[in-house]
């Protein structure tokens, strides 16, 4: 337990360490004024003291200023003050105490009163420091378990298997989307995607090949949209869906079909697609702008679905697109 004692008087401080020493105190600084006692706190001596007793009369600079000054440093602001004077003039005592200090001490000191004001200043320091302890040990663990939280709350939002958005993020976010075009009447799209003849992959090559091919398509959707509110999520199976906001029908087309050549030129191995040998997807796109017709967030994923089957149906690796009014 360190003690910084700052007096001008070579004689006051020697009596006070002697004091101090007597009383068990052991780890004592010495400073002969106010500029050397926090020339010596600016440094690693600051981890080192835990209470300081700081004259108030002194040359250049007093007990007062330098006690404002403590104040003003986050790192020595816990470090209590007890101010020793030889006048205990109320002025003096308001004035130390509105710059910081815990207690004060007169002179000639008295060795009995001296010695347990340090103690109830040491006390109450040792009390404020076990609970700041406790109260930084309590915010860890709170950041933590926020930590864990957002965490979980990740995991629950994403898919293990491909690591991009499951349903259950698409569904929330979706609307989202939704309530948010229909605030601003702009245009809302989606892309239905599925992987062509995904059954026949997994026949042909196994399941542990069947999740890497999933894996590796879900990566190049991903990476295929470049806005930071677009998202592709896996819908199920070998099913995704996208979500392009602020997207009319031909900026969706477009980028549909960009993930239709992606994926294409992935060159993924195929021999249950025999009309091209690869890995391919066919797409579905179908937009609105939401409340501005009758169709609701359900029906335009049916739509968007609808389109991806026609896709399919005329030959597979091809996007189609789902015309209708809203659409125009």
């Amino acid at each position: 337990m360190g003690i910084l004692i700052v007096d001008d008087s070579a004689d006051a401080r020697l009596l006070i360490e002697f004091f101090l020493k007597k009383a068990g105190y052991g780890d004592i600084v010495l400073a002969k004024s106010a500029y050397k006692a926090i020339e010596y706190l600016d440094t690693d001596g600051a981890e080192e003291i835990d209470l300081i007793l700081m004259d108030i009369m002194m040359p250049d600079m007093d007990g007062i200023e330098a006690c404002r000054r403590i104040r003003k440093n986050t790192r020595l602001q816990d470090i209590p003050v007890i101010m020793v004077t030889a006048k205990a003039e109320e002025i003096d005592l308001k004035s130390a105490f509105d710059a910081g200090a815990a207690d004060y001490v007169t002179k000639p000191i008295k060795k009995i009163e001296f010695l347990t004001r340090i103690r109830s200043v040491l006390k109450l320091k040792h009390e404020t420091d076990k609970r700041k302890a406790r109260e930084c040990e309590l915010l860890e663990l709170t950041q933590k378990l926020d930590r864990a939280n957002q965490r979980l709350e990740y995991l629950s939002y994403m898919d293990e298997l491909t690591d991009i958005a499951n349903r259950r993020y698409f569904k929330e976010h979706f609307d989202q989307e939704w309530k948010r075009a229909v605030r601003h009447s702009r245009h809302l799209s989606l892309i239905m995607i599925d992987i062509d003849l995904f059954k026949n992959y997994n026949d042909t090559y196994g399941h542990k090949e069947g999740d890497a091919c999933l894996r590796t398509v879900a990566t190049a959707l991903k990476h295929t949209l470049k806005r930071s509110g677009d998202f592709v999520a896996r819908y199920g199976g070998e099913e995704f869906i996208a979500v392009l906001p602020d997207t009319d029908i031909t900026g969706a087309t477009v980028m549909a079909d960009l993930m239709r050549s992606g994926v294409s030129s992935l060159e993924i191995e195929h021999d249950g697609n025999p009309a091209v040998g690869k890995v391919t997807i066919s797409l579905g796109v179908a937009s609105t702008v939401p409340g501005s017709d009758k169709i609701t967030s359900e029906t335009l994923v049916i739509e968007a679905d609808r389109a991806m089957y026609m896709a399919k149906e005329g030959g597979r690796n091809r996007v189609e697109v789902q015309r209708q009014k809203a659409n125009a």
